[in-house]
Order: C-alpha cells, then structure tokens, then sequence
C-alpha cells in the first residue's frame, strides 16, 4: 500500500503515529495550575520523558564505547548491529511521537518552538540513513572503516544528546508551564497511544532496565496518574512494562535491507515480531504444514486480507464517488468531510502497507516487493492531498472546472492502481501463503500485522473493519485474534474485541462467542470483569443511509480521569469514514471496554495539517554520500527562488560557506592525525583555531544582533532561543576539541623526547614505555577524529536549519534598509583583527561574483566610513609583508583588493613630480582634486593642502636629500638621542605617550617620539602613515618601523605593549585598538567589547549608547566650543542627547552656564528640576498690568510646536510639552491671553 502523506512519511516505516482526521477544539490559554499548586510532591507527568531520555542516553554511550573498543580492537560486528537497528527503531518511534503529538500541541499555545525540534529530528534520521549506509558498505575489515564507524557513532550520540538537553532546557519547562497536570498527563497518554502496539511491547521493557530502581518505582508511580482509571487499561500497559525484550526481536533484525524501499524501514524487526508469541519465519522451502485442528468459519486465516483489501476499496470508491458528486454539484461546503474521509483511509493505507512489507511478503517469500506500487500510489495520494489543500486555502477559485476536472481524475487513478496492486497481491501472495503456512502460523501473521498499528488507530480501525464485514466474518476475525495472541496479551486481544464489537448491532455480541473457544486465554483471576468488557456491543448506522458524519457522546466509552474530560464527550468517535459514514455510538446497556481517550482530545492537532505544518521545511528523504559535507534539503520553492535577489543579510549565511569548508577540512584531516607527523599537527592546530576563533565571532554577532532583531518582531517570539542553545553547545564542543589538541601535542612531543632518548641510549631502550605512550597516542588520535566528525555534523546542521527556518523569515518581516541596518551593526562590531583574519577566510570560499557581491554590500554598508580606505592600506601593508601565512592568504587578499573602488587613488603624485610642475599645471591639479566628486572631504581638503603647499615642501624635500648625500652617515646629523617619559625610572618615551622608539618623520626626516612632539615644533603636520622608519631608543639604531627592534642585541626588544602597522602608532601604557571603520587608533577595549561603529555617525560609540540619535557624519565636524576637527581629536568626545558632538571638557564648561545645544538648541538633558523652579519663580511674582492681558507666539525648541504663552521678558512656556526652552516669534497685544503660567 502507499504512504500518501509527508506528514505521515514514518522515517524507519516500522509503524507510525495514528493522527485521525477532526477539528482542533479551542483551548484555554491559561490552564489551571491547581493540582500541583495543592501538591508540590506531585512531579509533573511530562518528567518522565526525563526517564525516556536517561535511557537512550544510556544506550548511546554503551554503543559507543562499543563502537571505539570494535575501532581500537577489530571483532564481530554483528552485536553492533544488532543494538544499532535496536536503538533506530526506539529513538525514532520516540521522534514520530513526539512530531504527531507533543509538539503540536505546544505550538498551539506557544509559537515558534516545535518546528525547529521537528528538524532536528530530520537531521538525526539522516545520521542514522548514513550510519546504516556505512554498515552497509563492504569494508568492515579496514582499519579506516572501523574509525569511520566509531567517528559517525560519536556524531550520532553527540547529536541526539545535545537535542534532549535542549528539550529539557527549552520545552519541557514551557510543557509544565503552560499546560495544567492533567493536560501534561494526557499529552503523554496520546503519546504512548501514539507509539505502535509491537514497540510498545519492546519500548517499555527496555526503558524499565535501563534506569534505576528508585526511579523505576518513580516511573510507575507517574504511568498510574497518566493512564486513564480502567483497570484494563492499566492491565495492558503494566503487562508490558513487566514483559521482557524478546531475543527473537533482537535476532530477527537483518544487517541491512532487501531494496532501497525496505531502507526506510529499517527501525522495525524484519520479521515483524511484535508482543505476542515469537515465531521462527523460515524460507518456504524449509516450511512443514502444521494443520490446525481447530478450524474457523473462514477457509484460510489469512484470506481476512481480502476483507481488509475490500474494505479499503469500498472505501477508496466511496471517496471517487463523492468527487465526482462535487463536479456535478460544485458545492464545495463538504469539502473539509471529504477531505476526513482520504485522511483516514491515508492512515489505514500506512499501516497495512507496513504491515505487507515488513510481515507478510518477508515470510512468504522474501524476494517479493510491491515497492514500486507503494511509491506510485504514494504519489498519487500526495496529489490529490496537494489539490485539496490548495482549494482550501485558495476560496476565490474553488469553483473552478479545473479543480473539479483533477479531483474525479486523481481519485480515479488511486482506485485503478490499487485495485490492480491489490489483485496482484492476492494473485501471488496468498496462494503461497495458504500452501505453505498452516493456519497457526497464518493467525500470528496477521495479529502481527494489527500490532504493527497503534493502540490509537487500531481503536478506531477495528470498529470500522468489524463493521464492513457479515457477523459470520467478524466471529471469525476476532476468533483468529485470540488463537494468534500470546497469553501475556490477554488484556490487549480483551481490548481489541471491545472495540471490534463496537462496529455491529448492539444486539449481536461477537466478542462471547469468540471467547467460547479459548476461555484458557482469559485473564486469570478476572472472569467476572472480563464477561464485562466483553459485552462488547455498539450500534452500526446503515451504509445504505448515509447521514451525515457526526461524532456523538457516549460517557461509556470515554475512560475518567482526573480532570482531563467532561462528561459526556465521546473519544471514541475517532474517525470520518466519508461514504460509509459510520456512526459510532453506544447505549448505557452496551459496550463496557473502555476507550482510550485520546482521538477526541483537544490538546493536540488532531488532523494531518498541524503534523504537516511542523514539517513544512524537511531534509530530503535521501541520505547524501558519507563524504559529503553538505545535506540535501526539502525547501519551499518560495525559499529556493530567493537567490536571485541579493539581499543584505545574505551576506551575513555567506559565512556558513566558509564554515563547511573548514569543517570538511577538520573531518576529513582528522583522520592523519595518527601518522604522528609534527607539522600536520600544528598545522592541523592553527586552522582548528583559527575556525574556532572565527565561528566564536559569527555566534556571537547572531546571539548579539541577528536573534534580537528576530525576537523584536511579535510574530516571531521564541524563534531563535533554540540556536542560542545550539552556539553554547557547540562552543563546549570546540573547547573539548582544544583541550584534546593541546594533550594530543603534549604526547607527540613525549614520543619525540622517547626517540630522541632511544637513539642516545641504545642499550637502555625500554620497549613497553614507548607502546603505552604510542597507544594513548593512537587511541586519543581516533577520539579527535570522533570530535571533529561531531562537530562537523552538528554545526552542519544547525546553519541548514537557520538557513531553512531563519533565513526567509527576513525576506517576510524585514525591508531591506532593516536588514542594512543589521548588517551594518555586525560589521561595526567586528575589529580590525577580526576583519583582517575573517575577510581571507570567507571569500575563499566564495566565488569571484559572490565576494564582489559581498564585498559591494559591505561598501554600501559602510559608505560613510573610512572602511574601502583601510581595506586598501591594510592590503597594501599585507602584500608587502615578507610574513605571509599561508599561499592562500595572497590569492584571497587579491581578489578582494580587485572587488574594491580605486577612486582614492587616481591623484599620487610623487615629490619629483610636484616639483617639476609649473604654476598652471599645479592649479589646474588643485582644481581637478576639487572637482572629484569621488574624494572624500577630508582627503580633498588634505590633498588640496598639500598642493597648495606642495613646492615649499618639495623644495625641503630636496634641500633635505643634498644634505644628507653630502654626509656619510645620515645619523650624524639627526638627534639619535633617547627621551624619558619617566627620567628617574629610565622609561622611555615622551610627555603624550611611553614607547620605546622614535619615528622618523617623512615630511622632515627628522626624529620625533610622537607626531604632536613633531606638530609643537614644525610649522606643518606630520603623516604617521606614512612613516617608514624608527629609531630604537635602546640602541640608538634606525631600521624600518616594526614592533620589535631588528638589532640583534636588544634581542627582540618590544617597541610597546600595542603596535599598529597601519597608524605607524605605538603604546606601551594604554588599551587601544584600531577601528577599520574610523581607520583611526582609538581608546577602548575594541569593537564588540566596549565600542561598537555607527555606520551612520561614523563614530565609534560605547556600547551602552546602542539606542542613540543618529546623524550622517556627525562626528566629521568642528566642535561647537573649541572648533577642534572632532573625528581625529585626541581628547574626549561626548554625545549630546540631539545626536550632536563635543569635547568633553568642552561640555563641562560649557553647561555652566547653558543647558541647550549650541548648533540645535535643543535641551542637553532632562531640565524638569530647572523647569520646575522657573514655574515656582513665575507663580511668586506679577507682572504689571499692562503687560499681563499680552499674549506671544512661541516656538518650542524641545518638541518643535508652535504656541501661545503669557507675555514675560525671559521665560515662556511650551503648552506642549512644558519646557521653557523656547523662542518668541511674535508678540500679540490686542487680544486676550487666557494661558496661565
């Protein structure tokens, strides 16, 4: 059968959640807290998913250690296997119900949360599709591929482990605080309804073993408070806590799988075994009827699969028939029941195609497949699932001849292909399965292939099966249940007969004369209470009558439970059957099997479209290549489409793709770690660092900016709290990486220093020192490369899920100015350091489009700052540089110093050149410059300056290079002379700064500790930026500057504590770091630390004053006190409340006596105090009489409105806002003025 919905797509195919079509009741958004405000010892019953996690847990770490002792050692693989498809099978059964289950239900009362979760659990069933993959593979006897193994069990434990941590950080917390007891109670009784009958029967058990005692006692103490208060109930359940795992389970699991279809299904055991008696299933040849002597109305047991083939396609033809009834009548109101009836039969087509794939067709014959015809009709479900949630969210064309023409068509074509696939079936599989099966062996078929469903679905697939169905037929259903089901599962076919009855006349009971023939499986002990339960009758609405589908109460059927249902609801009334319309409902005298209570229940998404709706952004089912360090994803196409318009942002995921390839290096290199080769390692080292260092600076710029700009928006709450857990997650990684690098060096130097001895003292050699150190070597190497595959992994999938979920969130709710912005506030936290590491590193990875690309944005971002021009000195000084890193560094460099605009530097001219102009030539040069609309105004003014001045200064140039050729040593004629900072202490330096150098001046060549030691002696200003050479105070030596002096005897003597190659700027008491926005050496710790760059005032600002008044360029201006240049000025700058700028000291001495702007005027500060005292100073005097009826136009200068205030010759106050910080702009002395003081 197919598998019509993505949403219902079961990742392992061994069974699934049973979602049953109906409407989401509303529910209350602030649940009561009562029950465990009265009783805090009560834990809440979510917590015991804490159990569920401690086990698998428990298992991952088992299996890894497994995994790395088979790595180290070599052995069977096959217990691996067996505990690899054991722990598949647990986890994503545990992943589906928590998808199907707890995860709608949370989105229902707090957005944005379950979606990222649901992924997560996409990226770990492609680890398991890639570890099943290399299990697959034939290289088991390869040293490489038992490392292989052991790095992608590591990567999976590591996965799956940081996913339950933030479970139980994130979502369990809001679980217990949004929803009351009884809500969390019946959210994990959907839950374990939710998982299918067999893996319960495993599930459960192996949970039980796998934690302690206390909290085994804890355990059961919470399932009786999360079971509904029916004894059979409990029955079932705790038989299935106190089962065992079966051996036959663990054997039955097949290393690998038959076809590429069968991979899907690899969670679930191959021969299907499932709570019941286990088996053997041996090949056909091998078989031996066992005739049964008890024999049952129908020929074979296993002919019951015609009645599920005829009731599926009576249903499936009810459904074409109801298209074709709205083509004709083009009423769509019915749309949402029809839409019912496909969902339901969807869910029945599932699992009865689990079933067949996994139970019958393998114990028939093996090498029968019907995977061909599950895909094509999985398509074809799909489609007309498509078509119909297009005319539902599409009104305005719902009436279209189209649609109506696709529907008839598509459900025609689903009834054709699954007639002809259901005819083929019983051609070539039952007629081998009645030869040589017996009927025993027949029955455990199929009641293996009913507990292939969950306890949820088969509630209500049962009633409908019984009801299709003559009461001959439906005795015999439930007469082969019983002889198939073990003993242990007597409560479990008690059950399943309740519910069965619940499809036929109240006045037939089929249940007793099924019990009739094998009262020894009652339950011992409860004969009176069983002969209850089994009066299991319901009524059966005629199909010949149609009525509408309705669900009615029925307070019988619906188990009590503390709090969590009212009476009078019905939750047995779980499915639509479309045209068959069956009506389930029970009168006081019939049926008293309890339901469970969960297909009503208003807690979850009760419908296929709120599973869907978490999985609207999925990974391909395809698993990609081992090597691949990419994996393909299921996008929107609205998402796909989006590359073809550059957005801001995009720059910003830009980084993932530098990320990958350092991450595919580390995984792929980790692997020679082994080869104890000293300079891969500290190669290997330094790019580990250097991604480290790098990725730290790209989390924090989200965590920082991106998230809370994502949060800001009200839609989008809680959408980015779960990546702030990924990043500290991640970051814990990469330390645990480090520390396993430094300890990995410390044994290689260990086994250099063992050598080295080895070589000196031959005859002392002790063998058995060096092989303990060169195993923990080995073992540490293959522990590193495990790190490294599971950093790989996680960080690959945690820039897919942003890249799926978060990157089209901005297309959605940011403009593009927003998104600049944001990227421009990133970028002004980035330092020089940073930038000059990060821009190699990115745009190596990038193509030649893309980095002009980025870098174009980045321009754009950055136009009204220094940046293009400390790109161009920073390149320069790097390209000049002897002390490259690395070959790629030069390439990288190049391309972006290609990407950048080169209109600085159209006007160079050298001295010589300046020299030989004559006085038009020169003029005509000035006017050119000033005429460059490209330049900015502080470098025309620069440029023009020097022009200007160019032949005096050329004419000292020359007059300056005679001298010196004329003496034969230059330093005879220079002051190569120290100077003190401190002459008592001998420390070198200046009055403006302590360094240990000298700078040797382009414009003079002469001698200077510092430029304003230059500038306080010479009529001109000196360009450190241009300074070339030093002189060492120590030893009196000039050599090209640096931060280190070059003369051999001062041994690498620190010219100062900071260095700045770019400002030729030194420093040996202060913090300072160089900002590429300013291109200046500033104060502070850096950007990112203290400082942040406002691209739009072009300043470097604290980081507290985030939020401030904007003003292009603000800082490029005069001070308004002392007409100072404010943007290089040495002295402290302060920013004014109206986003103007002043020195400090300035401001001190200017609000002495002032409180407004001097360029704005408005208010300096918060002036309520000051007001106040000015409305007591006008409440105490009175004007004269002449002037008290005068009336005057006034302009605020605080809020900018206009008004009228009472006539005084100093103060007039804003009617506003009520600041008198205002102007008169006119006096009106004929009217009345009736404002007060």
């Amino acid at each position: 059968m197919a598998t019509p919905f993505p949403g219902l797509q079961h990742r392992d195919g061994g069974g699934g959640v049973a979602v049953m079509a109906g409407t989401v009741n509303p529910i209350d958004p602030s649940p009561s807290q009562a029950c465990v405000e009265n009783n805090p010892d009560l834990k809440p019953p979510i917590l015991i998913f804490l159990f569920f996690h401690k086990a698998i847990r428990s298992d991952l770490e088992g299996l890894h250690r497994a995994a790395m002792a088979f790595a180290t050692g070599g052995g069977d693989i096959k217990p691996l296997l067996v505990r690899y498809h054991f722990l598949r099978a647990i986890y994503k059964h545990h992943c589906n119900a928590e998808d199907e289950v707890i995860f709608p239900a949370l989105d229902i009362r707090v957005k944005n949360i379950a979606r990222t979760y649901s992924l997560e659990h996409e990226g770990e069933s492609i680890l398991f599709d890639q570890l099943f993959e290399l299990l697959m593979s034939n290289l088991q006897n390869e040293e490489s591929y038992r490392r292989e193994l052991a790095c992608c069990t590591g990567a999976l434990q590591t996965s799956i482990s940081q996913h339950m941590s933030k479970e139980e950080e994130q979502v369990f917390p809001l679980l217990i605080e949004k929803f009351s007891f009884e809500e969390q109670a019946t959210l994990v009784w959907q839950f374990l309804c939710s998982i299918p009958v067999n893996m319960m029967a495993e599930f459960l058990p192996w949970l039980s073993s796998s934690i302690s005692f206390d909290e085994r006692q804890d355990m059961r103490k919470c399932l009786c408070k999360i079971i509904p208060e029916e004894k059979l109930l409990q029955q079932v359940v705790f038989a299935w806590i106190e089962g065992e795992i079966h051996e036959s389970y663990k054997s039955n699991l097949k290393v690998g799988c038959q076809d590429s279809e069968a991979s899907t299904f690899n969670g679930q055991n191959e021969q299907g075994q499932c709570a019941c008696e286990s088996s053997k299933t041996v090949k056909r040849k091998h078989m031996e009827p066992d005739f049964d002597h008890t024999k049952s109305s129908v020929p074979c047991p296993i002919d019951e699969i015609l009645i599920w083939h005829n009731a599926i396609k009576r249903e499936l033809n009810d459904i074409a028939e109801a298209a074709r009834k709205i083509q004709i009548s083009g009423d769509f109101s019915d749309l949402l029941a029809f839409n019912k009836s496909l969902q339901f039969i969807a869910e029945v087509c599932i699992f009865h195609s689990i079933a067949e794939d996994k139970i019958i067709f393998p114990a028939v014959d093996a090498e029968l497949s019907f995977a061909q015809e599950h895909a094509e009709e999985k398509i074809q479900f799909d489609k007309l699932r498509c078509l119909i949630e297009s005319i539902q969210s599409a009104e305005a064309n719902s009436t279209s001849a189209e649609f109506f023409t696709k529907l008839c068509s598509h459900a025609d074509q689903i009834m054709n292909s699954i007639q002809k696939h259901f005819h083929d079936e019983e051609v070539q599989v039952l007629p081998l399965a009645r030869k040589h099966f017996s009927h025993k062996r027949q029955r455990e078929l199929l009641y293996q292939s009913l507990c292939v469903m969950p306890l949820k679905l088969i509630e209500c697939v049962l009633p409908w099966l019984v009801g299709s169905v003559s009461d001959q037929e439906a005795r015999s259903l439930l007469h082969n249940m019983y002889l198939a089901a073990p003993a242990s599962d007597s409560a479990l076919v008690t059950l399943f007969s309740g519910w069965a009855c619940k499809g036929r006349s109240r006045n037939v009971c089929l249940a007793l004369s099924a019990m009739s023939c094998c009262s020894a499986r009652v339950l011992t002990g409860t004969e009176e209470y069983v002969s209850q339960q089994l009066c299991a009758c319901a009524s059966l609405s005629s199909a010949t009558e149609k009525p509408p589908i309705t669900q009615e109460e029925d307070d019988n059927r619906r188990p009590v439970k503390r709090g969590t249902t009212k009476p009078g609801e019905d939750s047995g009334a779980c499915y639509s059957t479309g045209a068959l319309n069956v009506k389930l409902s029970c009168s006081n005298q019939s049926c008293c099997v309890p339901g469970l209570g969960v297909n009503g229940n208003n807690l979850g998404a009760s419908s296929l479209a709120a599973a869907k709706s978490l999985r609207s952004l999925s990974f391909s089912p395809s698993a990609p290549s081992l090597n691949s360090s990419l994996f393909n994803w299921e996008i929107d196409t609205a998402f796909a489409n989006t590359g073809s318009a550059t957005r801001p942002i995009d720059n910003i995921f830009k980084f993932h793709k530098a990320i990958r390839k350092d991450l595919e290096y580390l995984d792929g290199e980790s692997g020679k770690l082994n080869d104890c080769n000293e300079t891969f390692l500290r190669q290997f080292t330094g790019r580990f660092r250097l991604l480290w260092g790098l990725y730290r600076a790209h989390s924090n710029a989200e965590d920082d900016i991106v998230f809370p700009a994502l949060e800001s928006k009200e839609t989008l709450h809680n959408v980015s709290h779960s990546y702030t857990l990924d990043h500290k997650q991640e970051e814990k990684l990469f330390k645990d990486i480090s520390s396993a690098l430094s300890e990995l060096t410390q044994l290689h130097e260990c086994l250099n220093g063992q050598n080295l001895a080895d070589l000196l003292t031959v005859r002392n050699f002790d063998p058995s020192g060096h092989d303990d150190t060169m195993r923990k070597y080995d073992e540490l190497s293959t522990k590193l490369q495990g790190m490294c595959k599971s950093i790989r992994v996680t960080l690959d999938h945690h820039v897919f899920r942003e890249e799926l979920e978060l990157w089209p969130l901005f297309d959605r709710h940011f403009s593009v100015e927003e998104q600049d912005k944001i990227v421009g506030r990133i970028i002004g936290t980035t330092g020089a350091e940073v930038l000059q590491s990060m821009l190699p590193w990115v745009t190596s990875a990038l193509t030649q489009e893309e980095q002009n690309k980025m870098m174009d944005t980045w321009k754009h971002a950055t136009k009204n700052t220094m940046f293009s021009e400390w790109l161009n000195e920073w390149w320069e000084g790097a390209a000049a540089s002897p002390h490259t890193t690395s070959g790629s560094s030069i390439s990288l460099g190049t391309d972006v110093y290609e990407s950048l605009d080169h209109s600085d530097l159209n006007f160079k001219p050298g001295w010589k050149d300046i020299f030989r102009m004559n006085q038009n030539e020169l003029e005509s040069e000035i006017r050119r410059v000033s005429q460059d609309s490209t330049l900015d105004p502080r470098r025309k003014a620069y440029l023009i300056q020097n022009l200007m001045t160019s032949r005096w200064i050329a004419y000292q140039q020359k007059l300056l290079q005679e001298t010196a050729g004329e003496s034969s040593n230059c330093e005879d004629l220079l002051d190569c002379s120290a100077s003190y900072r401190d002459s008592e202490k001998k420390i070198f330096g200046c009055e403006h700064y302590r360094r240990n150098c000298k700078l040797l001046a382009s414009c003079c060549s002469k001698l200077f500790t510092c430029r304003f030691c230059h500038d306080k002696v010479s009529d001109h200003s000196m360009d450190r930026k241009t300074t070339t050479e030093m002189m060492c105070m120590k030893c009196l030596k000039i050599q090209p500057v640096g931060p280190v002096c070059s003369t051999p005897s001062c041994e690498g003597l620190s010219m100062a504590k900071y260095y700045c190659g770019i400002c030729k700027f030194f420093d040996d008491e202060r913090t300072v770091y160089h900002c590429p926005f300013c291109n200046l050496c500033r104060l502070g710790k850096g950007l990112g630390i203290d400082f942040f760059h406002c691209m739009t005032c072009n300043c470097c600002l604290g980081i507290k004053l985030e939020d401030h008044k904007c003003r292009e360029k603000g800082l490029e201006t005069n001070c308004p006190i002392c007409c100072d240049f404010l943007f290089t000025s040495s002295a402290t700058v302060r920013a004014l409340p109206c986003g103007h700028f002043m020195h400090s000291a300035c401001f001190q001495a200017y609000t002495c006596s002032h409180y407004v702007c001097p360029i704005c005027s408005k208010s300096l500060g918060d002036m309520a105090v000051y007001f106040g005292m000015l409305d007591a100073l006008l409440a105490s005097k009175e004007l004269p009489e002449e002037f008290r009826d005068r009336c005057q136009e006034i302009l605020c200068n605080d809020c900018d409105k206009k008004g009228t205030a009472p006539f005084h010759w100093l103060y007039h106050k804003c009617g506003s806002c009520g600041s008198y910080n205002t102007r008169v702009i006119k006096v009106d002395s004929s009217s009345y003025c009736s404002t007060s003081n």
